[in-house]
């Protein structure tokens, strides 16, 4: 499948020692051009959760963070990647999402999705359900969140949400800002496909942790199969959708072939499908680049998400290929 959007670059930040660095790298990614920073919607620094789930202390919560980022830039879009929207009631959240949108003029991107860290939820005290009610939810507060947005009179009595009494304010400056759902499994791959704007290709974190499995779920053929999810729940609006992955195996190198292999041997992979895999972009900037625009030809992934740690070494990518 071919794409024809052009390439659009996220950057995601994680841990950060001070405000000032959270603004400078906020400063820094705009100069460099990316065209949006986000944040993660998880609330747990060191400690047992993330001993036990592998997934890095977070250090910021995402809304003062998204506002701090954008107060001190000009283009750069602010979103999480993304909001787990059992912690938060979708009346709240949709009016502070508004609220971000109105007052950076139009800059937002809103990510959602349908949690994954049991561990978490455990931690913070707030009940997991199973995967069906969880993604159920997730649906309907994609849809409490846009009937907020469109300033009519609320009336929504849902299994999971409910709003009713008065109309949502302050209304965003995009009409509507667009939606980013995030997932690994069908379920909530083919309800992205129904209802985002944009798919995040991600693990199957099914599990609860990050490990192997989560590297193997998402190899190339088992991106073909995830994308062949979305496009049965998009159906006829399947071409118009943006498709995003983050690399979170990157690296700038003039020795692939070996940073690729020790690489490989800590995920539990091979070397060749590490190579190959959607997750992945090691290589020189050259090779990279046409990686990328390999990918966007065969899988129609456009919008690429790098970690924080490899901001500044991805910069000429980003120069090269974002617009293109």
């Amino acid at each position: 499948m071919t794409s024809t959007r052009p390439f659009r670059f996220g950057l995601q930040a994680f841990t950060v020692s001070s405000g000032k660095e959270w603004l400078d790298i906020a400063r820094r990614a705009e100069d460099l051009g990316y065209c949006t920073l986000f944040t993660t919607d998880h609330y747990f620094g060191p400690g047992d959760i993330s001993d036990t789930t592998g997934h890095r202390p977070v250090d910021v919560a995402p809304i003062a963070a998204m506002m701090a980022a954008a107060g001190v830039t000009t283009d750069l879009r602010v979103g999480c990647r993304v909001f787990a929207v059992d912690y938060h009631n979708p009346n709240v959240l949709a009016k502070e999402l508004a609220t971000i949108d109105f007052l950076t003029d139009g800059r937002l991107e809103v990510g959602l999705g349908a949690g994954w860290v049991a561990a978490e939820y455990d931690g913070l005290g707030i009940p997991m359900d199973r995967p069906g009610v969880r993604i159920e939810r997730l649906a309907e507060t994609v849809d409490l969140v846009r009937a907020h947005w469109s300033g009519e009179p609320l009336d929504i009595d849902g299994q999971y949400v409910h709003a009713s009494g008065f109309a949502g304010r302050p209304l965003p400056v995009q009409s509507p800002p667009p939606i980013m759902i995030g997932g690994g499994a069908p379920r909530v791959l083919r309800t992205a496909g129904r209802l985002a704007d944009i798919v995040s290709l991600n693990f199957n974190n099914a599990s609860g942790s990050l490990g192997s499995a989560s590297v193997a779920s998402a190899t190339l053929e088992k991106t073909q199969e995830k994308i062949g999810w979305v496009r049965e729940g998009a159906g006829d609006r399947f071409d118009d959708l943006e498709l995003e992955v983050a690399a979170y195996f990157a690296a700038v190198t003039d020795q692939p072939e070996e940073a690729t292999a020790a690489m490989a041997g800590r995920f539990g992979v091979t070397p060749e499908e590490l190579a190959a895999h959607p997750h992945a972009l090691i290589g020189t900037v050259e090779g990279i680049c046409e990686s990328l625009q390999h990918r966007r030809e065969e899988l129609g992934i456009s919008y690429v998400t790098i970690s924080q740690r490899n901001m500044e070494e991805f910069g000429p990518v980003v120069a090269r290929l974002a617009g293109t």
